[in-house]
């Protein structure tokens, strides 16, 4: 594990977010960034001593921008900001949800471009460090003006307002900053729009979906292989020269894989064996699967590009001596490659349902009915099944796009919105939907092998299936299944299947 992350504003990676926002790494200020951070907050500060009319500083917000603020009231307009749009509903946010948030807006505002006091910036980074938690509601955002009502509630705790966790317990804002030890902040000027007025919600929400979601592509075809084995599949399918006459990237890689899991399995059977052709659920495997990899791939470089970037506005740019109202805090980018994400991964539970009625219908195989050695007396995998269509089916609602919708806001001035926070969390709950319809497909293929031979396993399958087994035993009577199933899925969402495979046939693409 990394223990400390620098942050530059620039460097940023997937892995980084992950460690800090699940493994509580805490982070550290470059100098430069530190430099870079003072400068613009020196840069605003001439601006106001100059008397330059600049939004948000000495303006209202929004439609109110035509509204003159004095210097007197300045202080006051940033506090009654964060009070006014801290408006969040719904369910608090995970706190690896919450810390990928603090995280990500202390990196956009360690670029520079902000104005925002360093010591401002240092009491975000104490209370992640520290892990002081701010309670932040999922609900609110409409992902453009950044997400104003989300981070409105992190910022209020920095004010010693608020609800936080800390120390695994809920308290009031400011009893949690008096026990971290970490003074309260007093906002001055552009410093609570800074604070708030970024995307910094749902690409915290977007990476870590990202970050699932590959794990999750690997992981189809991992369990794929033993449902495919399990059902004496044609290999042939999977062969090289198939998928290089239609050369699409992923397809390709996913056929590899397939080959590789499978090497040197006695349980595959070659074309005229058994069948003539399986059917698409089995044969089309490196299609259905491939097609979702340079969806994914797009939407990892949407986020990548995103967590190092400025969006808030408007942007001090110091060396040119210029303020510039400008866009970047609209979610659009995110939206679209969300609501992407959500539509590529959610296709992975559909097949892999398919892939569960074929383990489990005795019309479709030579298993017995359900998977069960007494039929009758038991029921075996028979309602799994219903779960994982409930599963997909709530997934095909959640996979219409969210960014296709948008709502005018503050009287029209803010006439077109991204609601890309909402495709993120959409995304994320189909990630996890996913896992879980794979998590029952992994339980079912190793039912299926013990009424096989395991001993004839390709050497890849063989990995999956011994991973398994030595947390979840062979069901010959019935038993309460959703504890199980929620092993195979831990074993699936964690990596530890992906991990255990790859020590044997090496990396999966």
């Amino acid at each position: 594990m990394i223990d400390v992350v620098m942050i530059d504003g620039n460097t940023l990676t997937l892995c980084d977010v992950i460690v800090v926002a699940r493994e509580g790494a805490e982070i550290q200020l470059s100098q430069q960034a530190r430099e870079n951070i003072n400068k613009s907050r020196r840069t605003v500060e001439k601006f106001i001593e100059d008397g330059k009319v600049i939004y948000g500083i000495n303006t209202g917000f929004g439609k109110f921008s035509e509204v003159a603020i004095s210097k007197e009231e300045i202080a006051a307009l940033q506090r009654n900001l964060i009070f006014s749009d801290a408006v969040g509903a719904g369910n608090n946010f995970d706190i690896e949800v919450v810390r990928a948030i603090m995280l990500l807006r202390i990196n956009a505002l360690a670029k520079g471009y902000s104005g925002i006091k360093l010591e401002t910036v240092e009491t975000l980074i104490a209370m992640l460090n520290k892990k002081v938690h701010p309670l932040i509601r999922e609900q609110g955002s409409v992902g453009a003006s950044g997400d104003l009502c989300p981070l409105a509630h992190m910022v209020l705790v920095m004010l010693g307002e608020g609800e936080a966790e800390y120390n695994g317990k809920v308290m009031d804002g400011k009893s949690a900053m008096e026990m971290a030890q970490i003074p309260v902040t007093t906002l001055e000027a552009k410093e609570g729009l800074a604070l708030i007025n970024g995307t910094c919600a749902m690409t915290a929400v977007a990476t870590l979906a990202v970050y699932d979601a590959f794990i999750l592509l690997k992981s189809a075809d991992v369990v794929a292989a033993l449902t495919f084995e399990a059902l004496e599949g044609i290999i042939d399918a999977f062969d090289e020269k198939v998928h290089m006459v239609r050369p699409h990237k992923g397809q390709i890689i996913s056929a590899q894989n397939m080959r590789n899991m499978c090497e040197g399995s006695k349980l595959v059977t070659k074309q005229g064996e058994k069948r003539v052709q399986d059917a698409y659920t089995l044969r089309c495997i490196p299609q259905i699967h491939g097609a979702s990899r340079p969806a994914m791939q797009y939407a990892k470089e949407v986020v990548e590009i995103e967590i190092n970037s400025a969006t808030d506005n408007p942007l001090i740019f110091s060396d040119e001596n210029e303020v510039i109202s400008g866009g970047n805090f609209h979610g659009q980018p995110i939206a679209i490659a969300m609501d992407t994400l959500g539509i590529a991964t959610a296709e992975l539970a559909d097949v892999s349902e398919r892939r569960i009625e074929r383990l489990l219908n005795p019309a479709l195989n030579d298993l017995p009915a359900f998977l069960t050695p007494i039929p009758g007396l038991n029921c075996g995998f028979m309602v799994a099944q219903y779960a994982a269509a409930s599963l997909v089916s709530e997934n095909k609602i959640l996979a219409h796009p969210a960014s296709v919708d948008s709502i005018p806001t503050c009287a029209n001035q803010e006439d077109h919105v991204s609601f890309g926070t909402i495709g993120a969390r959409k995304a994320r709950q189909i990630i996890k939907h996913v896992q879980r319809v794979l998590g029952t497909e992994l339980a079912c293929a190793a039912q299926a092998v013990d009424f096989k031979d395991k001993d004839k396993l390709g050497i890849g399958s063989a990995v999956v299936y011994s991973t398994l087994r030595k947390k979840v035993a062979f069901m010959k009577n019935d038993r309460i299944l959703y504890k199980e199933i929620d092993i195979c899925q831990e074993i699936i969402q964690s990596g530890e299947l992906l991990n255990e495979v790859e020590k044997v046939i090496g990396k999966i693409q």
